[in-house]
């Protein structure tokens, strides 16, 4: 997918979360979200800390581009609070005026899409782990706000929109089925594994071998869930055959990063 397409998916992204706290108002960002410890206003100072950061990181590869922040200083700050700094970044935000973190965030996502879209697509933008193209770049921010989305709707108590932009992620979380492995410090299975999903449209989307024995098929908005590890895919219509097709399903993960907590099941 070109990148342009990628943007104004992203764009479209950002705008139904805005959306939806823009309805809300900014007395609501105090309100706790399904993330333990995280608020509405923890949510977006996130997003906008990664958007302040992917700004910085592509200013030290793009002369054009402005950074927000020092890139070298927050990769040292990085490197000294491994497990924390995240953390650290949104906490900071969070503690902003909301209508003053509610601006930030949007001239901060503008001037992502600005960077993002002056970034030669031969140029790998460094990151916290390995560095990307500007189209990969981007595939990980539309992750991070549908995910963040998912958690605010949540602490709103509104159902969000059911797009097929929803593909994104599940392709995050197909692709990095070697990492998933590899940050629990196991073996990646050779065997492939097909996923087949049904999109918010009705259209079918696949990965993988069409010959392999394994296989998860279902809802692309549950896998998607799942990938993001908002949902136990216990609490899923999502079908995976025994074996390594089950065992990578309880552990998919589509973003950066230790896999922390589990999610707990919500029915019995």
């Amino acid at each position: 997918m070109n990148l342009e397409t990628l943007l104004t998916d992203l764009q479209a992204e950002s705008a139904s979360l805005r959306s939806m706290v823009g309805t809300a108002g900014p007395d609501a960002l105090p309100r706790a979200t399904p993330a333990a410890g995280w608020t509405i206003a923890h949510q977006l100072a996130h997003l906008t800390w990664t958007d302040e950061m992917a700004c910085s990181a592509i200013a030290s590869v793009v002369p054009t581009v402005a950074a927000p922040r020092d890139w070298e200083r927050a990769l040292a700050e990085a490197a000294a609070s491994p497990d924390t700094f995240v953390d650290d970044g949104a906490a900071e935000l969070a503690r902003a005026e909301p209508t003053a973190l509610l601006t930030r965030w949007d001239n901060g996502r503008a001037l992502l899409l600005a960077a993002l879209r002056a970034t030669p697509p031969d140029v790998r933008i460094p990151w916290y782990g390995p560095p990307m193209k500007a189209t990969s770049m981007v595939t990980a921010r539309i992750m991070e706000t549908w995910a963040h989305g998912l958690d605010v709707a949540g602490a709103l108590g509104v159902e969000p929109e059911r797009t097929d932009r929803v593909r994104h992620v599940c392709h995050i979380g197909v692709a990095t089925r070697a990492f998933v492995y590899a940050a629990r410090g196991l073996p990646t299975p050779e065997q492939p594994v097909r996923v087949t999903l049904t999109a918010p449209s009705g259209d079918t989307w696949t990965w993988g071998d069409p010959n392999a024995i394994h296989e998860i098929s279902g809802d692309a908005w549950e896998f998607a869930q799942v990938a993001v590890r908002r949902l136990h895919p216990d609490d899923t219509s999502l079908v995976a055959t025994p074996g390594l097709a089950r065992e990578w399903l309880s552990i998919v993960q589509a973003f950066a990063g230790p896999p922390g907590a589990d999610p707990e099941r919500r029915t019995p």
